[in-house]
């Protein structure tokens, strides 16, 4: 069993005045399925990329194996070819029959090598890369976020794979998935880095427990402070008043002094003053001790929604709906019926390809006339009519002049800088700044380009704008990809709080049974 140590491990970007990591010093073990947790901006890709040799730092990392990051970078060149063509540019020294193994233990018939890399599904083309990185023998991997946008069944094809493997380190917000295939986590803390055995619910446990022991203990310090604080006031009160009496008295108010009284009022005085140091050093102690506390402590922020109540119970319907691409494409949603009653907040569910996102795209392209719908981009949807499907069948009703926020999958939308995207939106910006740091955001983040921010920042970006919108109705395609656990736990809260009407695609097991009033199976 070898090991993996960093030694005073410190990173900051080119032109940034901030350390990603400063001075980060950890040990692991190159046969555990280790799990990478932290919150958006907290530096996991960057740590993988370390780890693989992509930036320069100071410090030191040493490795008894190389490294292999995942996902892999496929070149619209590639994309166009069979995979079998360039699997040695992928991974080096990568042989096709070992590749084929891995692909039988994930599922999948060997003959998508020999497909075009663009025709696999997207779940097909994961899995794929997913059997090259497992092909070689000696790497420690690296594997980042490897279930977004799989759809259920990919992703417990995926999680049974990686049950059976070892010797990586697993990014990912997927809470079940962690469970199922960490032995150990690696934790990027506000300002610590902690290593522990187990996988993301008995961590979870753990630092719940521990946090809420470090907010009892911070409660008694600062009850402690306070009570001294208190007692040497009042002892150097008495001090000054007490020094005071020594030279200049009424004989007549103060029958008892005398010059010879001065020496044991000088002597009383002193003690008291000796009393408020002691006071002062306890103090000083207990502050010590009370750094330090809550420095690791998540205290997610309470968010607030305002969705609009609308005069029907009804709001959405659609019968033997078929929807097609382009006049003479073919169906790619066929005879579907659905409708949304006031209140709830139902779940689309199928695997990719079967037409949620078309579903979507078709309800806020044929609503009503009045409908008004956003999208998070600053557009109207009805302006991109060629990536808009057609219906070939069947009706869809919406209610009049009903109100849809809608978050879009895609966050390739996102330009300029947040004050850009405020100014688009119509979004109070002081507002939507508080909204983003009550999502854990730094006021760092507000003057780069949006372009330049992680995944999981972007989608809190498209969320926050939806969470700022009073609408009868919240659509969200996938809003969960790349956000991190700590916000995941918050979101629920408020959906459960304010329970909005509410139309979902959405692949995380753990937040679907706590939110969905209903799942429609497509």
């Amino acid at each position: 069993m070898a090991q993996i140590q960093a030694a005073n491990l410190t990173f900051a970007y080119e032109g940034s005045p901030d350390n990603i990591f400063e001075n980060v010093s950890f040990c692991v073990d190159t046969d555990w399925k280790l799990g990478l947790i932290g919150r958006n901006g907290k530096g996991k890709t960057t740590f993988l990329q370390l780890l693989a040799g992509k930036y320069d730092y100071s410090g030191k990392i040493t490795a008894p194996a190389g490294f292999d990051y995942f996902p892999y970078e496929v070149t619209d060149i590639q994309r166009k070819e069979c995979a079998s063509d360039f699997l040695e540019m992928l991974k080096p020294g990568c042989e096709e029959w070992r590749v084929m193994r891995e692909l039988a233990r994930l599922d999948m018939d060997p003959g998508v090598l020999y497909q075009p890399f663009e025709h696999l599904s997207h779940g097909q083309q994961t899995r794929l890369l997913l059997a090259v990185l497992f092909s070689g023998e000696q790497d420690f991997l690296l594997i980042d976020e490897p279930t977004n946008h799989l759809d259920q069944e990919s992703r417990e094809c995926v999680k049974k794979y990686l049950q059976g493997k070892k010797g990586y380190i697993l990014v990912s917000h997927d809470r079940d998935l962690l469970d199922a295939c960490a032995d150990h986590v690696l934790v990027l803390n506000r300002k610590t880095i902690q290593v522990q055995s187990g996988n993301f619910s008995q961590w979870w446990e753990d630092k719940s427990r521990k946090d809420s022991f470090a907010r009892k203990e911070n409660e008694k310090h600062l009850k402690e402070i306070a009570s001294l604080k208190r007692a040497a006031d009042q002892s150097s009160r008495w001090a000054e008043k007490n020094e005071s009496m020594k030279i200049g008295y009424d004989p007549i108010e103060n029958p008892d002094h005398y010059l010879g009284t001065r020496a044991y009022i000088g002597a009383k005085t002193k003690k008291m003053q000796s009393r408020v140091t002691q006071y002062k050093r306890r103090m000083e102690r207990a502050i010590e001790e009370k750094e330090g506390l809550l420095q690791d402590i998540e205290n997610p922020a309470a968010l607030k929604l305002n969705p609009l109540t609308f005069h029907k119970e009804r709001l959405i319907t659609c019968r033997d709906l078929s929807v097609r691409y382009g006049k003479d494409g073919k169906d790619v949603l066929k005879g579907f019926c659905f409708e949304l009653m006031q209140g709830e907040r139902v779940f689309l569910h199928g695997g990719n390809g079967c037409g949620k996102s078309t579903f979507i795209k078709t309800l806020l392209k044929y609503g009503k006339t009045g409908t008004f719908f956003t999208d998070g981009t600053g557009e109207h949807v009805e302006k991109d009519e060629k990536a808009m499907p057609m219906i070939s069948q069947g009706e869809l009703m919406a209610a009049s002049n009903l109100v849809i926020s809608y978050i879009n999958q895609d966050t390739r939308c996102l330009h300029g800088d947040v004050r850009d995207f405020c100014e688009q939106q119509g979004l109070e910006e002081s507002l939507f700044f508080a909204l983003l740091r009550k999502l854990d955001m730094e006021r760092e983040q507000f003057t780069k380009k949006l372009e330049d921010f992680s995944e999981g920042q972007k989608k809190k970006v498209l969320i926050a704008a939806s969470l700022l919108t009073p609408a009868h109705v919240y659509i969200w395609d996938e809003p969960l990809n790349y956000v991190d656990v700590f916000s995941r736990i918050q979101l629920e809260e408020l959906l459960l709080k304010y329970k909005p009407t509410m139309i979902l695609v959405e692949h995380d097991v753990r937040f679907r049974e706590r939110i969905a009033t209903r799942v429609a199976e497509m």
